[in-house]
C-alpha cells in the first residue's frame, strides 16, 4: 500500500510539473506586451508572425532596407496582413552612441522622428527622411556619405517636417532634444541585443545584414525565409 502510495504521488507531482511547463509555454507574452514603441509598428499587433527591425535613419543599410520597402510601400502591407505578420520598427541613435564615428546626425534624426512621432506624424516623418537620406547621399555614395552628412544640422531635419505640415512646436522639440532620454535607452537596449544595424528578427530568425543594392525582392526573401523558419 506504501509503496503504491508513493507511486501515485510520484505520478502526481509528474503531471503537476508538466502541467506547469505546458502553461508556461502557452503564457508567453502576447506582442502588443513586446513592443518597444506601439507608434512605430505595422499591421495586426495580434498576427502570428512578428518582424522587428532594429534601425537608425542615416545607417546606409538600414535605409537601403526601408527604402525598398516604401517604394513598395502598398505590396508591403499587403505582404503583411496576407502572411499574418506584425511588423515593429525598434529606432534609436545607434551609431551616435556606439557606432566608429559618433555621426551626430544618427542623434538630430532619430530626435526629429521622435518629435514627429509626438504629433501623430512618426510613418510621415520617417518615409520622408528615408527617401530622402538614400536618394541625397546613400544612394550614389554609399558608406561614405556618412562624412558628406556631417554638415548638416538640427535646421535641416526640422527643414524635412515642414514638408509634411509639423509645426513650430516640432522644431523646438528638435531643437531642445527633448526625446533624447528615450532615444538614448532605446539605443542601450538595442546594444544589449544586437552587434551592428541592421538587425532583424523574425519569430525566431535572424536575417543576415542587408546590401546597398539590395531590392524589394531581397525584402521579400528575408521575410519568406523567416516564415519558413
Amino acid at each position: 500500500m506504501k509503496k503504491a502510495a508513493r507511486i501515485a504521488g510520484i505520478v502526481a507531482i509528474v503531471i503537476v510539473l508538466f502541467a506547469a511547463i505546458i502553461t508556461s509555454m502557452n503564457s508567453k507574452p502576447s506582442n502588443s506586451e513586446r513592443v518597444w514603441d506601439a507608434t512605430m509598428t505595422l499591421g495586426d499587433p495580434e498576427a502570428k508572425n512578428y518582424f522587428v527591425v532594429y534601425s537608425d535613419i542615416v545607417c546606409p543599410y538600414c535605409v537601403a532596407f526601408e527604402n525598398a520597402i516604401i517604394e513598395h510601400e502598398e505590396e508591403f502591407k499587403q505582404y503583411l496582413e496576407d502572411n499574418d505578420v506584425f511588423f515593429e520598427l525598434r529606432l534609436s541613435d545607434f551609431l551616435y552612441e556606439y557606432g566608429e564615428s559618433n555621426p551626430v546626425n544618427s542623434k538630430y534624426s532619430a530626435t526629429a522622428a521622435y518629435c514627429a512621432r509626438n504629433q501623430g506624424k512618426f510613418w510621415d516623418y520617417y518615409n520622408l527622411a528615408i527617401t530622402t537620406i538614400w536618394n541625397d547621399y546613400f544612394k550614389q555614395s554609399g558608406k561614405s556619405a556618412l562624412s558628406k552628412m556631417a554638415k548638416l544640422d538640427k535646421q535641416y531635419w526640422i527643414d524635412l517636417g515642414k514638408k509634411i505640415d509639423l509645426d513650430e512646436e516640432f522644431a523646438t522639440c528638435v531643437k531642445n532634444d527633448e526625446p533624447l532620454t528615450e532615444i538614448q535607452e532605446r539605443a542601450t537596449k538595442t546594444a544589449k541585443l544586437v552587434s551592428g544595424l541592421p538587425a532583424f528578427k523574425l519569430n525566431s530568425y535572424s536575417p543576415p545584414g542587408f546590401t546597398l543594392d539590395g531590392t524589394w525582392e531581397d525584402v521579400k526573401a528575408y521575410f519568406d525565409e523567416g516564415l519558413k523558419n
